[in-house]
C-alpha cells in the first residue's frame, strides 16, 4: 500500500525569549499564576522582520534537510495558520517561492490550533490518491500580533513559532511507516468560545483573539478524548501500545486531564508548553520536531498528534514512524 511516511522535520523560533517575569513588568498577572493556570514560563515572540513566512520557510529548510530532499522535489505544500502574511497570497506560496520549490501547488489552512491536523490530513489523502508525491506540511503563527496585551487571560498564553514535516509517498507493508489513520471534526455551534474580534469582511481589521477559557477546557478535555479513542478504533490499536502522544500544546491542565482520562502517564506525552507556549497551529509540529531531535521519538514507535482549537475543530492522527 502507499503510505504518506515521515522523512524529516524542522522547526524555527523567533529569537526574542518573553519570561513570564517580564510580562508581568506591563500585564496584571504573575509568574506563580501563570504557572499554576498554564504551566507556562516563557514564551517566543516575532520581532521586527520575523513574519509566519519566515519562520515558516526556516522550519521548512530545516524539515528539508532533515530529510535529506532538495527543494526541487517537493510538489505540494500545505501551511496551516491563522495568522497570515497577508490576507492572500497564501502563506504557502511565499514559502514556495522562498524555498525554490518551483511549481510545486501551495495553499493554507486555517482550522486554528487544529490546522496541522487538517494540513497533514489533507497532504496525505492527496499522497494517497497520487496528486503529490513528496509534501511540506507546515504550521506557522505570529499569534502575538493578534494579541490584546491588556487582557492577561489571553496573552500570557500565546507565542510564535513554526514547526514542519517532509512527508513522502512510499509503498509499505501492513506493519510499515506512514500516516495510518487520521479523524477530523468542527462544532461551529461553539464558534463564540474562541474566536478573533475581526476580519476582511465584517469589521475590515485583523481584530484580537477573545476566549472564554473555561468553556474550552471542558470541551477540550471531552473531545480529544473521544477523537483519539476513535483513531484507535480505526486502526486497531489500544491506547496502551502508543509509544508518544504529541499534542496541542494549549495548557498543561489539559494536557494532564487528556492523559488521565485515556489511562496514559505522563511519561508519554511530549510536553513544550512550558517554553513554547500556545503557538497555535505551530505546536503540534514544534513539540513533534523537538521530541525527534532530541531522540525520545524513534524508528518504529507509534505517535500520535492530537489538537482541538476555534472554530471548534480537532483531530488526531496516528503515524508510525
Amino acid at each position: 500500500m502507499i503510505r504518506s511516511v515521515v522523512k524529516g522535520s524542522g522547526s524555527a523560533l523567533p529569537k526574542r525569549v518573553v519570561s513570564n517575569e517580564e510580562l508581568a513588568k506591563t500585564v496584571d498577572t504573575s509568574d506563580e499564576w501563570i504557572r499554576e493556570r498554564t504551566g507556562i514560563t516563557q514564551r517566543y515572540i516575532a520581532g521586527e522582520g520575523e513574519t509566519t513566512s519566515t519562520l515558516a520557510t526556516a522550519a521548512a529548510r530545516a524539515a528539508l534537510a532533515d530529510a535529506g530532499i532538495e527543494p526541487g522535489a517537493v510538489d505540494l505544500i500545505v501551511l496551516a495558520t491563522a495568522t497570515p502574511d497577508r490576507t492572500f497570497p497564501a502563506t504557502a506560496t511565499l514559502v514556495q517561492d522562498a524555498l525554490g520549490c518551483d511549481g510545486a501547488a501551495a495553499f493554507d489552512v486555517a482550522a486554528v490550533c487544529s490546522g496541522f491536523l487538517y494540513a497533514l490530513a489533507t497532504a496525505d489523502s492527496m499522497i494517497r490518491t497520487g496528486m503529490a508525491k513528496c509534501a511540506l506540511v507546515i504550521g506557522a503563527e505570529t499569534f502575538s500580533r493578534i494579541l490584546d496585551w491588556e487582557d492577561r487571560a489571553t496573552c500570557v498564553l500565546f507565542g510564535d513559532g513554526a514547526g514542519a514535516v517532509v512527508l513522502s509517498a512510499q509503498e509499505t507493508a501492513e506493519d510499515g511507516p506512514g500516516v495510518l489513520a487520521t479523524r477530523l471534526h468542527a462544532a461551529g455551534e461553539h464558534g463564540d468560545m474562541l474566536y478573533v474580534d475581526g476580519g476582511p469582511s465584517t469589521t475590515g481589521t485583523v481584530g484580537k483573539v477573545r476566549m472564554m477559557g473555561r468553556e474550552v477546557f471542558r470541551h477540550a478535555v471531552v473531545n480529544l478524548a473521544e477523537v483519539l479513542q476513535e483513531v484507535l478504533a480505526a486502526t486497531g490499536y489500544s491506547a496502551a501500545d502508543i509509544d508518544w502522544v504529541v499534542p496541542h500544546q494549549a495548557n498543561r491542565r489539559i494536557l494532564d486531564a487528556t492523559a488521565k482520562k485515556l489511562g496514559l502517564p505522563m511519561d508519554k506525552i511530549v510536553v513544550t508548553v512550558d517554553r513554547h507556549a500556545n503557538t497555535s497551529a505551530a505546536s503540534v509540529p514544534l513539540a513533534f520536531d523537538v521530541a525527534r531531535r532530541d531522540g525520545r521519538l524513534k524508528a518504529g514507535d507509534l505517535v500520535m498528534l492530537e489538537a482541538m482549537g476555534g472554530g471548534f475543530t480537532w483531530g488526531a492522527s496516528l503515524i508510525r514512524l
